[in-house]
């Protein structure tokens, strides 16, 4: 089989790519080992979706080149997409700080793409695993009318002029993530930045734990930091440690043997709380009930006082000392976490294709003519909330008007 540009991966980045190909009028196959089509849009946002945020900027990027998403996102937007998605009379809302949903299924999305990739022409080949890839020498390639590569899967050899790696990360292998976008990478000396889970939730040493172990499923609005990161979301106790959006959001940033900061009254001055009660004989830990759930509570206090070496007793009997202490704790509570729940329910992969080998302008490699990377193959991760699809539908779009 010979093509213009075949594009391993038929996930949101590889399928944006291959509509805006196949609109320049280039013969383009889609190849993925998947049964089924993007699971990773099916599944997304709760089955509805979060497809991008209204305010994404390169700041709400993670990679080791920060300025290399730049070029991608201010060429194709957010607000390019929501017209797609009127185009295709899907409807949709915000939910909070510019992030979109499907009012109904994520379904729709791939349905949309499907459709659009028909409109334009574009083949498919799936389920079909790619065994090898080739680069073909400038003789062997004018003997196949120009064709650089060449692609072996279990079913053709296929033929190509441009390859597209669109085979996104490690997470959530569940649904068939496989790591063959960083083996081709490797394979052509193209540098691959440290992989991790990100958007991930963190486990503590079950002797960290055990006071909060029972109250799974207890959450609570907090302000979590780690290095210069700092969220202000909901924080879900686990069975195995902690969850909710503010700590797959510092998951990102959190390396291994560092601690996290949490403010568990971000909207308090917890001193000035206490301190207005020091005449009462309320017991401190029913005085917190008023501000944090009971179950929280009384698990948080029995850690607290008893690191700082006090009891629980009326507020009255407390010094000014120990009160500005419990405030301290409240606003700056210090926890290390002693991994992640791995790639399994991780949301994104931190890492990938160095993007330093990469143009920023059409996702090319710098290195090999033809080869391009898009999508969460490549070093560039989002904040949770929709900027990953944005990051996809980016440089899909900017590869895609170049293949």
């Amino acid at each position: 089989m010979s093509k213009d540009v075949a594009i391993i991966g038929a996930g949101a980045a590889g399928m944006m790519c291959a509509i805006e190909a196949g609109k320049r009028g280039r013969d383009v196959l889609l190849v993925d080992h998947a049964h089924k089509l993007a699971e990773k849009i099916r599944i997304s946002g709760g089955g509805r979706c979060n497809f991008t945020n209204r305010y994404a900027k390169a700041e709400n990027f993670l990679s080791n080149n920060p300025h290399f998403c730049r070029s991608a996102l201010a060429r194709f937007t957010p607000q390019d997409f929501v017209a797609l998605i009127e185009k295709h009379d899907i409807r949709y809302h915000e939910k909070k700080s510019g992030q979109l949903f499907c009012d109904d299924s994520s379904q729709q999305v791939i349905e949309m793409l499907q459709r659009e990739c028909e409109i334009a022409g574009v083949d498919w080949q799936m389920p079909s695993q790619v065994k090898q890839v080739e680069y073909l020498s400038a003789d062997h390639a004018s003997q196949h009318a120009g064709r650089k590569f060449m692609l072996t899967t279990e079913r053709n050899t296929i033929m190509a002029s441009s390859l597209v790696i669109a085979t996104g990360g490690l997470s959530i292998p569940q649904i068939g993530a496989s790591a063959l976008g960083y083996q081709i990478a490797n394979q052509f000396g193209i540098g691959v930045a440290p992989l991790r889970p990100g958007l991930v939730g963190l486990t503590f040493a079950a002797e960290d734990f055990t006071a909060f172990k029972d109250i799974s499923g207890v959450a609570i609005d907090a302000e979590v930091s780690c290095a210069d990161a700092v969220f202000r979301e909901s924080l879900l106790f686990t069975h195995r440690g902690l969850s909710g959006p503010a700590i797959l959001q510092i998951s990102s940033y959190w390396r291994p043997g560092e601690s996290l900061y949490v403010n568990l009254l971000p909207q308090q001055d917890a001193w000035q709380m206490l301190l207005a009660h020091k005449q009462s004989t309320t017991m401190l830990p029913n005085l917190l009930t008023r501000y944090l759930p009971k179950r929280f509570v009384q698990a948080w206090c029995t850690v607290m006082l008893m690191q700082l070496a006090m009891t629980a007793k009326p507020m009255n009997q407390y010094r000014d000392g120990e009160l500005r202490q419990i405030a301290d704790k409240l606003h700056n509570w210090q926890i290390v976490p002693s991994g992640t729940v791995g790639y399994k329910k991780a949301e994104v992969t931190l890492g990938g294709v160095d993007t330093h080998e990469l143009s920023s302008k059409t996702m090319e490699s710098k290195r090999i003519p033809g080869l391009y990377f898009i999508g969460e193959v490549v070093d560039v991760t989002g904040h949770l909330g929709g900027f990953n699809f944005q990051w996809a539908w980016s440089s899909g779009y900017a590869a895609g008007r170049v293949v």
